[in-house]
């Protein structure tokens, strides 16, 4: 796990590391920043095994890709800890820098980024869901 780093957020986190985070630490949150069509057809994490639920809050709106404007407020209320450990993911890990950033920016002392996202990068075929992310992991993960 990452120290606070000069891109102005707590760290980035694999998978597995956060999978331990949500584990151990009551007050973390996991919040999904992709859009509902990502959320509908690709899957979401299922974290209710740790007796959770994630948030899901996009970064970008469907279709269009502008930012959500009201991302931060929608955040501050569902999670309104702002000491508590707040990790973000999206597809492949870009996204949720950003939303990371934001929250910092907005006073969470604890936002990080999930390494590889959900689906991870893109493999030689141009095709994700094969090199890395939340589901080649081996994760837990329902399709919405």
């Amino acid at each position: 796990m990452a120290d606070k780093n000069i891109d102005g957020y707590a760290g980035d986190l694999t998978p597995e590391e956060t999978w331990e985070i949500l584990k151990n630490e009551e007050s973390a949150v996991l919040i999904d920043v992709r859009t509902a069509a990502e959320w509908n057809y690709v899957g979401i994490a299922d974290i209710s095994s740790l007796g959770k639920e994630q948030l899901t809050i996009s970064w970008v709106t469907f279709p269009g890709n502008q930012k959500n404007e009201n991302f931060v407020a929608e955040v501050e209320a569902a999670c309104p800890n702002k000491d508590a450990k707040v990790i973000s993911i999206c597809r492949s890990g870009v996204r949720s820098i950003s939303t990371s950033v934001a929250l910092t920016e907005a006073g969470y002392s604890q936002a990080y980024n999930v390494l590889e996202g959900f689906e991870g990068d893109k493999n030689d075929d141009e095709h994700r869901g094969h090199a890395g992310g939340w589901k080649v992991r081996g994760l837990p993960w329902v399709q919405k």
